[in-house]
């Protein structure tokens, strides 16, 4: 069968775009109001899309004076998405940093089997130091820290899906059982980090357990994404860098004995698209004429664990120099290796980068016409630098009604992306197999039998 792309809607204020909520073409409703995602998530199956992606931030922006974002609590979301739609993928984000195993492995069943079967869980290990204030106030913690949590908490929620075999329930009211005991198995797990004993009160999930999602692109979130990852969302400002990021990790997806095509690799791409490439590239000007670059560089401090960009006048050119080490900096530095990479090669000024930043945050950003758009993506697509991409439209419905109507279906006609569903699952859209059970074991049921007996 062809290699099909995979394309996923990442849902984002009322677009990718800074200054999206101001622009005429985004969306007139709060972000508040359940039926903007609703809409969307209708709009992205109509599309035909693998998935909706819904990020998550554990504290308040200190630029929500000009910048409003998500601020739905995106698990409850996909809760509300899933009833108003029926085949397209539910993907949210959640913390292994500030969230407890049990209840994180409890929600995302429950929207598996809310979907019947269409949820994935996006980790992060959270690094904004207001995050940390919110959570004890213990202080902002450190990269390693936060992977090796990470570590454990993925040991726990995978046992947790697994406790429950597939048949375990029988639900026979005539002879009145509804569940078989020996198909349900504690987990009884002690760490550095958790207790759990287990079993999840419910039963597993229709996927067998929810696909698992992950955006780290530093070298440590690179092998945690070897290790776990079904799909990974990265930030490449370039073509190269996306090559040699998918090469690596489908490298380290085989050192784990992982087939590297089970691991779908999505690049951000954020397309401003009209009719001609004259027209779409005015649009994005006018859609950066709305923004305030004090507030770029607000966030770009908070990409840098808040370090003070204040005393760089806007229209200097950069060097690297203006920036802290990267080793220095505890939050995503993933997300800081882009920019410093985009001030080595361009050596844009403040206010060059800022606006850049301001359409994508550090993802792919173009403008072009749909003709443009599509040959882009075939071309990294075939050429080694994704699986497909995670769609970041900078106005929302607006670009993505232009993305389905008019790029779709060229790489429909080119036979790069599907023209119906032939699944109902996430895991089917993504072409991943169904994972394996504690309960397929042999040495599993000798060990239950063995327990039952006394030996």
């Amino acid at each position: 069968m062809k290699r099909q792309l995979h394309l996923n809607l990442f849902i984002h204020s009322r677009g990718h775009h800074e200054a999206s909520w101001r622009h005429p073409a985004s969306s007139p409703l709060p972000l508040t109001d359940i039926r903007y995602y609703q809409d969307l998530a209708q709009r992205a199956e109509a599309a035909l899309f693998d998935s909706v992606f819904l990020a998550d931030q554990l504290a308040l922006g200190g630029d929500v004076a000009q910048a409003p974002r998500t601020w739905l609590e995106p698990i409850t979301v996909l809760a509300a998405m899933a009833v108003a739609t029926s085949r397209v993928g539910l993907i949210a984000t959640a913390s292994t940093t500030y969230t407890e195993p049990f209840n994180l492995a409890r929600q995302f069943a429950s929207i598996d089997h809310i979907s019947n079967g269409r949820a994935a869980w996006n980790i992060v290990t959270s690094w904004l130091a207001t995050a940390a204030e919110n959570y004890g106030g213990a202080g902002q913690v450190s990269h390693a820290d936060r992977y090796a949590r990470g570590e454990e908490f993925m040991e726990v929620v995978r046992a947790l899906w697994d406790s429950w075999a597939a048949d375990a329930v029988i639900d026979d009211r005539a002879a009145g059982v509804y569940a078989r005991g020996d198909r349900i198995r504690p987990i009884n797990h002690r760490g550095d980090f958790h207790t759990v004993a287990g079993p999840l009160n419910l039963p597993r999930c229709p996927q067998g357990r929810p696909v698992l999602v992950q955006a780290g692109s530093s070298d440590t979130g690179r092998r945690f994404a070897a290790r776990h990852a079904d799909a990974v969302f990265t930030a490449h400002m370039a073509k190269a860098t996306a090559q040699e990021f998918y090469g690596d990790l489908k490298s380290l997806a085989a050192a784990e004995g992982r087939p590297p095509e089970q691991m779908l690799i999505l690049p951000g791409l954020s397309p401003m698209i009209a009719a001609t490439e004259t027209e779409a590239q005015c649009l994005a000007r006018e859609v950066n004429e709305l923004t305030d670059p004090e507030v770029g560089r607000k966030r770009l401090s908070g990409r840098f664990g808040g370090y003070d960009f204040s005393h760089l006048p806007l229209d200097r050119p950069l060097s690297i120099a203006d920036f802290p080490d990267p080793a220095s900096v505890e939050a995503a530095r993933s997300r800081t290796e882009v920019i410093l990479n985009l001030v080595k090669r361009d050596k844009p000024t403040l206010r060059q980068l800022l606006g850049y930043l301001a359409g994508a945050r550090g993802h792919f950003v173009t403008a072009g016409t749909p003709e443009q758009i599509a040959e882009l993506i075939e071309d990294w697509f075939t050429d080694g630098a994704a699986d497909g991409f995670n769609v970041m439209p900078p106005l929302l419905p607006a670009q993505l009604d232009v993305f389905s109507a008019e790029v779709l279906p060229i790489l429909q006609r080119r036979g790069l992306f599907r023209t119906e569903y032939t699944g109902t699952m996430l895991r089917e859209h993504y072409g991943l197999p169904w994972p394996e059970s504690v309960f397929d074991d042999p040495a599993w049921t000798v060990e239950l039998h063995d327990a039952a007996a006394g030996i």
